[in-house]
């Protein structure tokens, strides 16, 4: 799970970094102030160290550039979203995004721009004489705690989806709390202890020599720059709700389209809307821990119409897909924005479960399917323990399954001795090779494994295969929260039949004519052989093989008649 948090677009990774280095940068500004209430020795040489680092050219760079990028990325997410409905946490994480700007230009003016412009050394005593007692004292502990809890909240948004992050939340809380109260008592400690010292006028006027305090002049200059600097943040912020309010109004007078929900209701929304944004705005419940921000794929639906006409996945969203293993009409709901009508399926409950909805409907397909039975395994596990037989088992799947899977198979589930699987492929004709190579790959392997036991001293294992390919339906079997996906139909009960018929034939593998056909193969009529199975009205024909292996000769195959 750990590379799944750095999933998602450039613009959201950059987002993540750049919020990572200004955490970072007001953790230590954090620190520096706790270290008050140890000695104001360590508060010199914790401050001279972190000054040393963000005011050096490479300090500066870093920082502003990630304070640069992280507020323009994040107002830019706000002003292509279209909609204001969305979770609450997300607004208070906005709202406290869009506070810290505007209540940190007087900082940023009158200590980085003062030492800057002015020459003065901006130490902590400054600060303090500066603020003390002031309005503006207030409104710098509360700058503080907004851009505390501002990062807070990105972190658990962002980190959430770690099993490690959940298992630590109460120890982090503590921190989260433990932290910015200690910066505080700190600050107001420290601003006392300056007060009772600066309120003799020599020991005043000796502190602002030290500290290069600002004439009248200077000061005045600072304040024109704090406005200079609050209105260019204004009208940044200003131009961003500009730009929202102008997309707001083109997306309704634009003619709106349909997104039908199964399972829900059908809502109109605007065109080049994200399907998440209409599932909020609409009233639609729709999962989306990461907050609908592309890091993970639980917003995830099932396009069942209009996937034509979607544009294609970013190179971002195809990655965390793919990192499911989601099927080829998966997208993310909060990345895809239709342009016409469509018909989606919400893959996760609230309660973060699968939805049953598209499974449980089923699926039609071609496919192809084999049944394999270990043979007379009560007799050979008689008067074992039962740890013996477990290990024997695994070792057995662990040769067959393999060979399977390697052929594009996967075992639908097991039986005691026995297992069923399924080649799951865009044709019959490829379901049907997969089937064929797996057939020939489990021989093989057999045959190692066989020999392994030999010379163990133990008594070879034999099997039976069956394999037919025709319709089954795919789909959620089950109680609503426990329902496996499986397979059934009458091609399944074939394959089964078969499987049990090699035992009577004296054959490893009965393979259908219907999977050989369906592969482009045929087989001489001297080696078919006609099966009348329980259940079945019409013979089935199919051809037997004594070993799997057999199969690979493809000298005793022809082409198949068109």
């Amino acid at each position: 799970m750990a590379h799944a948090i750095w999933r998602g677009s450039l613009a959201t990774r950059i987002r993540i970094v750049s919020g990572l280095i200004l955490m970072v940068y007001l953790t230590l500004h954090i620190l520096n102030l706790a270290t008050i209430l140890i000695s104001p020795t360590a508060f010199d040489t914790f401050q001279a160290a972190r000054l040393w680092v963000i005011r050096s050219d490479v300090g500066t760079a870093v920082i502003m550039s990630a304070f640069l990028a992280h507020m323009l990325l994040s107002l830019g997410k706000v002003v292509v979203a279209r909609t204001l409905r969305m979770p609450l946490t997300d607004w208070v994480q906005i709202l406290l995004g869009l506070l810290i700007p505007i209540m940190l230009v007087d900082h940023l003016i009158y200590t980085r721009a003062a030492h800057e412009m002015l020459g003065v050394t901006t130490m902590f005593g400054y600060v303090n004489r500066l603020i003390w007692g002031t309005g503006d004292g207030w409104a710098q502990a509360v700058l503080l705690l907004v851009a505390w809890g501002h990062g807070w909240i990105g972190l658990h948004m962002w980190l959430r989806l770690t099993s490690w992050w959940q298992r630590a939340i109460p120890w982090l809380i503590g921190i989260a709390v433990i932290l910015p109260t200690l910066a505080l008592v700190g600050y107001m400690t420290f601003a006392r202890t300056i007060t009772g010292l600066l309120s003799n006028p020599r020991a005043e006027e000796v502190a602002h020599a030290a500290w290069n305090w600002p004439d009248a002049q200077g000061f005045a200059a600072l304040a024109a720059a704090a406005n200079n600097m609050t209105l260019a943040v204004w009208a940044v912020l200003g131009f961003a709700i500009v730009a929202f309010l102008a997309r707001r109004g083109l997306a309704a007078i634009a003619r709106p389209i349909r997104i039908h929900y199964v399972d829900g209701p059908s809502v109109r929304a605007p065109r080049g809307q994200t399907i998440l944004e209409t599932s909020r705005s609409s009233g639609v419940t729709h999962t989306a821990l990461c907050g609908g921000r592309g890091r993970c794929t639980t917003c995830r639906v099932i396009v069942e119409e209009g996937l034509e006409d979607l544009p294609a996945p970013s190179e971002a969203e195809q990655k965390s897909l793919i990192a499911v293993n989601a099927p080829p009409n998966a997208r993310l709901a909060c990345q895809v924005r239709p342009t016409s009508s469509v018909r989606v399926f919400r893959v996760f409950d609230r309660d973060g479960k699968r939805g049953r909805a598209h499974a449980s409907q089923g699926k039609e397909a071609q496919l192809a399917v084999l049944f394999l039975d270990m043979r007379g395994f009560t007799a050979r596990t008689d008067g074992q323990l039962p740890y013996d037989v477990v290990h024997l088992l695994n070792r057995f799947f662990d040769e067959i399954v393999p060979p399977i899977n390697a052929a594009g198979g996967t075992v639908d589930k097991y039986m005691g001795d026995g297992l069923m699987a399924v080649f799951e492929s865009a044709t019959a004709e490829i379901s049907a090779r997969s089937a064929i190579q797996a057939v020939e790959g489990i021989g093989k392997a057999l045959a190692d494994f066989n020999q392994r036991l030999d010379s163990e001293g133990s008594a070879p294992v034999a099997i039976g295969i069956g394999v037919h390919l025709g319709n089954v339906v795919l789909g959620e079997i089950g109680a609503a929260g426990h329902a496996p996906r499986t397979l059934i139909g009458d091609t399944v009960n074939i394959a089964s039949r078969l499987e049990s018929e090699t035992k009577a034939r004296g054959a490893q593998v009965l393979v259908s004519l219907d999977t050989l056909h369906a592969a482009g193969l045929d087989a001489p009529k001297d080696v078919v052989v006609s099966l009348s199975l329980r259940g079945r009205e019409a013979p089935l024909e199919a051809v037997p093989l004594a070993n799997a292996t057999d199969i690979g000769a493809l000298a005793l195959w022809i082409a198949a008649p068109a």
